[in-house]
């Protein structure tokens, strides 16, 4: 309890700071790496089997450079490796998304892969990069890859997807429900008061009932975000978000931070958390992103029925 009314205090002072600015870059050094090494969990929150799974942490990014991504793969090794649980390993390769590639993991974990404005497509955006050829053939390879991916889901793969990550084909509305949203905009990041959406179910124990506050880019969905074909685990109130569109000021109802959803065989989690490393610092978060984890592998039971 003690800790947890001690890094309350640091998020509030946090917060504050945010009201006017972004929150500094944190270096990825060996003090932060110990530092979270120590606040993260010891165990894992569920059963888990005997043998440990095999997850791939794909960080390439083609669009916007989120300077969290380094931290984020960190952070995903150290919580599969301190628990025990997971046998974790990072990747920039697109051809990771070869179908027999894909085979080697029980969970993918995309972080911040964010792809470029004019296609939003992160596997067009690689194959155009590295080839002269034909645009037509470069396009279908991306779409095999994307096919890859849905496929592999469908068929018992788990998939997390952090912050940026919702961006990757962002164009694609067979990745959109897959995923549960596109990315639309978001404010600056500012402080947010994030809620639980059922403070009962398994994967939001690691927080308290009123949930916590977190200074983040809160973000707004597009496309199949309107289908609500997902659970919600947390969420904001529009009315509490600063610096919205003008022809898109919301001030009623929420918008949701985390999701899950079940895809044929497969599980798929959601986390707009986070833009920033700071955000690590909360042993209540990196237990959330523990259970994420165990989700998408099959280690959690629970309510995945979506709102619509």
């Amino acid at each position: 309890m003690k800790q947890k009314f001690f890094y309350g205090i640091v998020f509030l002072i946090s917060l504050q700071f945010a009201q006017a600015q972004s929150l500094p870059e944190v270096e990825l050094n060996q003090e932060w790496k110990d530092k979270i090494r120590s606040l993260a969990p010891k165990k894992p929150t569920f059963p888990t089997s005997s043998k440990k799974k095999n997850i791939l942490v794909f960080s390439l990014f083609t669009g916007f450079e989120h300077w969290v991504i380094p931290h984020t793969e960190e952070m995903v090794k150290i919580l599969g490796d301190k628990s025990g649980a997971f046998q974790v390993s990072a990747s920039t390769d697109i051809r990771e998304f070869e179908a027999k590639n894909l085979k080697k993991y029980d969970a993918i974990v995309l972080n911040n892969t964010c792809s470029k404005p004019d296609h939003r497509n992160l596997f067009w955006d690689k194959l155009r990069a590295e080839s002269d050829a034909d645009s037509v053939s470069l396009m279908k390879k991306a779409q095999e890859f994307e096919a890859n991916l849905l496929n592999y889901v469908k068929k018992g793969g788990g998939l997390l997807l952090l912050h940026g990550a919702v961006t990757t084909q962002n164009n694609s509305w067979d990745f959109s429900r897959l995923v549960g949203a596109s990315f639309d905009y978001h404010p600056p990041q500012q402080a947010i008061q994030v809620r639980l959406a059922d403070p009962e179910h398994p994967l939001v124990q690691a927080f308290p009932a009123e949930g916590f506050n977190h200074v983040d880019e809160p973000y707004f969905y597009k496309n199949a975000y309107g289908e609500l074909n997902f659970h919600p685990l947390l969420y904001f109130n529009n009315s509490e978000i600063s610096q919205q569109r003008k022809n898109q000021n919301l001030t009623e109802g929420k918008t949701y931070v985390a999701w899950i959803r079940a895809e044929g065989k497969g599980r798929v989690m959601y986390s707009s958390p986070s833009h920033n490393a700071q955000s690590f610092e909360n042993p209540d978060l990196l237990r959330f992103f523990l259970d994420g984890m165990q989700y998408v592998v099959g280690d959690v039971a629970c309510d995945e029925s979506p709102i619509k």
